[in-house]
């Protein structure tokens, strides 16, 4: 059987000056503050599928320390350009994420949508072990249902319901989703779903799993 992943990979090789040069320069200055204020100043942010780079040098540019990744190689060598010595750009999938509790940040813009939902669960545990207890990542997904081709690529859409059932078994809570307009030029009818997702703290977690066991023993007991 192809694999769809492989294909989607191909499709940005093929594509990556043009697809550079339809998104590189978009302004996503509100997405950006409502991510960066949960992320301390300074802090490090991990840019999961960072294409041409754009996201990767806004961030490296308002102080953070930045890593990135994209599982392109065209896509990496364009942001290796951009980014130069701000920010170290690796050639990787998204299963090759080794980081463990190194993040205050993950940024994962419209590239988790590029995972087959049957890989989707293992992914989104690897890049919440990489965040820090008490670190934030922020997702996005074309607003939609289910698993979908096009142009080649393999689409995963998703609603706010079908994402909270798709990350259930992450350690991760979701604290914010919202929708908004496509900002590319005549694609505002396009509509996307973001999230911003927060790895609870080692005293929140430890809190959790003491309420835990006491509604168990309350069971028990009744």
């Amino acid at each position: 059987m192809a694999d769809p992943v492989a294909h989607t990979i191909a499709y940005y090789d093929r594509h990556a000056a043009a697809f550079a040069g339809q998104t590189a320069e978009l302004d996503l200055s509100p997405l950006y503050d409502r991510f960066l204020r949960r992320i301390r100043p300074g802090g490090r942010i991990l840019d999961a599928g960072c294409g041409p780079g754009r996201d990767t040098i806004a961030f490296a540019q308002r102080g953070y320390e930045v890593i990135a990744l994209d599982a392109s190689e065209e896509m990496v060598a364009l942001a290796r350009k951009r980014v130069a010595d701000r920010a170290a750009v690796y050639a990787m999938r998204f299963e090759g994420i080794f980081w463990r509790d190194e993040f205050d940040g993950i940024w994962a813009c419209a590239s988790l949508l590029h995972v087959p939902s049957s890989d989707f669960a293992e992914v989104a545990s690897r890049l919440a072990e990489a965040l820090r207890p008490g670190g934030t990542w922020y997702m996005s997904f074309k607003l939609g249902v289910g698993e979908r081709r096009a142009d080649g690529r393999l689409f995963v859409d998703h609603t706010e319901e079908t994402l909270r059932c798709a990350l259930r078994s992450a350690p991760v809570q979701i604290e914010e989703v919202w929708t908004s307009e496509d900002v590319r030029p005549g694609r505002a009818a396009e509509r996307w779903l973001n999230a911003i997702a927060v790895r609870p703290s080692a005293v929140a977690a430890s809190g959790e799993n003491r309420e835990n066991d006491r509604i168990q023993r309350a069971e028990g007991a009744g």
